[in-house]
């Protein structure tokens, strides 16, 4: 697990180098936190899908405590995107259609989580690590930024993961796991696919990523009217 453990610390250093620029100039905007929790939205929509067919994967048959760690896990994160939609009601933002990265996100991971899915646990250990890395940074922009508040913020406070420490229970369990040599090899190559892909939401959500300012998505420019939850 060493080698994954070095690679959720050069995503973290990216992730905070990140933050820390929003904050050079001026601090988080109201476009950017709404973009962030459409992105999120969207990427956390469904995700306990991807940990149950995880959890039945044959190769998962004589770790019952992984398996086990997985479905639970699954069922609490299940209802993590109806948190950000209420972040964004509160703020009185849309929703923003689904970006690039996420589609790719999902496309990537859902061809193999049947086959590989520890390619995909080695993404979740990105992604439930990431803030804690920067977390005084991001608290210091929450603060400053006068549309946060109690109600606006769960979603956040939830994922600083502070409250539910997610990071070092799937470093642990998969570290207290007997995992064999292509079961650690998929882990590391989701790991690295998942910080390249979870970064570049990052930058789509700060809107700092020059190649889709260039070229701008026509629907999320000319959306007017909130995506409704019975139609996803």
């Amino acid at each position: 697990m060493q080698t994954i453990l070095s690679i959720v610390a050069t995503a973290q250093k990216i992730f905070r180098q990140k933050l820390e620029q929003v904050e050079v100039v001026g601090g988080l905007t109201l476009e950017q936190y709404a973009r962030y929790l459409s992105m999120q939205f969207h990427l956390t929509k469904d995700v306990q899908r991807h940990f149950f067919i995880a959890a039945s994967h044959a190769s998962l048959a004589t770790k019952g405590k992984l398996r086990e760690f997985l479905v639970a896990f699954g069922l609490e994160e299940e209802m993590h995107y109806r948190i950000a939609q209420k972040d964004l009601d509160n703020l009185g933002q849309l929703l923003l259609p689904a970006p690039l990265d996420v589609k790719l996100w999902w496309a990537y991971f859902d061809s193999l989580i049947g086959t590989r899915p520890f390619v995909r646990l080695g993404a979740t250990c990105i992604l439930e690590n990431l803030g804690s890395g920067s977390s005084d940074v991001a608290k210091r922009l929450l603060k400053s930024a006068p549309f946060v508040n109690e109600r606006t913020s769960r979603f956040m406070q939830i994922h600083l993961h502070e409250e539910l420490p997610h990071g070092t229970w799937i470093i642990n369990i998969l570290s207290n796991t007997a995992l064999e040599e292509a079961n650690l090899s998929d882990l590391e190559e989701g790991a690295k696919i998942g910080a390249i892909l979870y970064l570049r939401m990052v930058d789509w959500a700060l809107h700092t990523d020059d190649l889709t300012r260039s070229f701008p998505d026509k629907q999320l420019a000319e959306s007017q009217q909130p995506l409704s939850l019975s139609n996803l």
